[in-house]
């Protein structure tokens, strides 16, 4: 690992300001992941309803082309989150982290909020799938901006020497999200009839997100932006046209995080949601069974994802994600090969597959926010992951059932995870180490005026 670079007299100030309030600390970690925790509930919620949706806001003469339009709905918010990025990424990077934060929260909060109080087709006919189209492209747009937004927070917030450790925890929030939507579908199931759930209880989860958004909006509000971006701020050092200075001079870390990214995005929707199916419809796995190990790896991942992110801070980003993506590389075909040896052969499979996907969400956003200088960071981040999450996220089901179908092969799922581990490896291998680097890059210090940053870092 290359030691950190040299540290000025604003670097030392910044470092004191982060480090001399714990809890200012905690509650940014707190501002930064209450969002994604919101999103990913939401999105467990509507995954694991899609069944119910269908029922209430589509005809029922066709059920399969329901639950299908369901799931379409589902891409389509996908799809739209580039342009979300392409939105509040600059945003963020004129007018400040914490106000997208902010922004952002309260729109997919609302939006929530919209869908739990939506008419279905039985009350105002087509204008139900229609409505529930509308709102879940403005979620998806708002969704857009949550992870460059938290990213760039947590990164700019974090102690150099802790820095990954605090970043991890924005995946930590996706966990718990996740887990805590499939949780609030146990609870229906178990307390509600299935006619009490399509008739009102589906509508319960989408409203206690609500009042979550309001939470996270007020931590949000309650707390100052960052140091760096105020250090730009100060400076008079904000770029005015983040997306054209990034495509201009950070082209190049805008494609290196993109491949970490993806290396990401497919065994995350592989491991944590498609491996439910797979084990249900081609190993002939129960339900319940399927259900369990996939509670179990995301159990894992929330203890294991901190413990990476801490052990990039001690040893250095770039050998826990080449470690990470060479073990996937390597064990991806043979996990699937011995999941077809019965349930034991799967949970092994399953377990050694979240260990390596941990390694990833512990390291590769603080990585991907590291590479880029404060006046492109939060641009960079917003367009290299939700580019690559409409490529790679929501097309990982759909795309491994259609290759199954096609070739015959159960073993599909592997070499595809080999591609996304093959990009990642040839991404890091590109990329320097930046662990216990200064945020506040040569891009950001020859934009200030002369003089400006350096009685920053005296004062």
């Amino acid at each position: 690992m290359s030691g950190p670079a040299p540290r000025s007299a604003a670097d030392a100030a910044l470092d004191a300001a982060v480090q001399a309030d714990p809890a200012t600390l905690r509650r940014s970690v707190a501002a930064g992941a209450i969002g994604v925790f919101v999103h990913w509930f939401d999105w467990a919620v509507y995954a694991y309803l899609a069944t119910t949706i269908a029922t209430v806001f589509f005809p029922a003469e066709n059920e399969v082309a329901g639950v299908l339009s369901v799931f379409a709905v589902f891409a389509v918010s996908f799809a739209i989150r580039p342009l979300g990025a392409l939105v509040f990424g600059p945003l963020g990077d004129r007018i400040g982290r914490r106000r997208t934060l902010s922004i952002v929260i309260i729109v997919m909060s609302l939006a929530t909020l919209a869908i739990g109080l939506l008419p279905g087709y039985a009350t105002i006919g087509m204008a139900a799938p229609v409505l529930l189209v509308a709102i879940r492209l403005v979620q998806g747009f708002a969704a857009g901006g949550e992870f460059g937004s938290a990213a760039s927070f947590l990164a700019e917030y974090s102690p150099r020497a802790r820095r990954g450790f605090g970043v991890s925890w924005l995946e930590v929030g996706s966990l718990l999200g996740f887990l805590s939507g499939s949780f609030a579908f146990y609870l229906l199931s178990v307390s509600l009839t299935p006619e009490q759930i399509t008739d009102w209880g589906w509508r319960i989860p989408f409203l206690i997100a609500a009042p979550m958004g309001v939470i996270g909006y007020v931590i949000r509000t309650k707390i100052e932006d960052t140091p760096e971006y105020r250090v730009l701020e100060a400076t008079d050092s904000v770029s005015r046209s983040p997306v054209k200075e990034l495509f201009r001079v950070n082209g190049r870390q805008l494609l290196q995080a993109a491949g970490l990214m993806t290396l990401m995005h497919v065994p995350f929707y592989a491991v944590l949601t498609y491996l439910v199916t797979y084990q249900t419809d081609h190993l002939g796995h129960s339900a319940e069974s399927a259900a369990l190990l996939s509670t179990f790896v995301s159990l894992l991942g929330l203890v294991l994802v901190p413990v990476f992110g801490r052990l990039s801070d001690r040893i250095g980003r770039k050998p826990v994600l080449v470690g990470a993506a060479t073990a996937l590389l390597v064990v991806a075909t043979p996990a699937y090969l011995l999941m077809q040896t019965g349930m034991l052969g799967t949970v092994v499979a399953g377990l050694v597959l979240a260990v390596i996907l941990s390694a990833i969400l512990g390291s590769y956003a603080v990585w991907s926010a590291e590479i880029f200088p404060t006046r492109t960071r939060q641009s960079g981040l917003s367009i290299a992951y939700n580019i690559t999450a409409a490529l790679f996220a929501g097309t990982v089901p759909f795309l491994m059932t259609v290759l199954i179908s096609a070739t015959g092969s159960l073993l599909v799922p592997g070499p595809y995870l080999m591609v996304a581990a093959a990009i990642g490896l040839v991404a890091a291998l590109s990329m320097r180490e930046t662990a216990g680097s200064s945020l506040l890059q040569a891009q950001d210090i020859d934009a200030a005026p002369a003089g400006t940053l350096a009685g920053k870092g005296d004062s």
